[in-house]
């Protein structure tokens, strides 16, 4: 069992539950992985999935540190530049963490 795809799959199925439509998954731009890209009206979402199995280090969303951050800016940037069509959009990054069997989801964590 891979616990980071189940995770992933679980929360792209939690997006699709609000309608959400998720338009990539496990997509690589610029050298860096967007786990989730998913948009409901005129409100695009990068979602970072972190899941945990034990209590080391932390929650997961504990996880995505500045540095985290920083890549996943950089690779929304480079996302949004191969999909002008997503130019208007409002743009926000969240964090789905997925511990002990229970989702949250931080909209807008950083």
């Amino acid at each position: 069992m891979n616990s980071g795809r189940d995770a992933e799959r679980r929360a792209a199925w939690w997006y699709r539950l609000r309608g959400y439509r998720i338009l990539e998954c496990n997509c690589w731009v610029g050298g860096y992985e967007l786990d989730l890209v998913v948009r409901r009206g005129r409100r695009l979402v990068f979602c970072e999935v972190k899941a945990k199995t034990g209590e080391r280090f932390g929650e997961p969303d504990e996880m995505v540190d500045t540095e985290k951050q920083r890549r996943l800016r950089t690779a929304a940037a480079g996302w949004l530049a191969q999909h002008p069509e997503a130019g208007g959009l409002a743009v926000s990054f969240d964090v789905i963490a997925i511990y002990g069997g229970r989702l949250r989801r931080v909209a807008e964590a950083f």
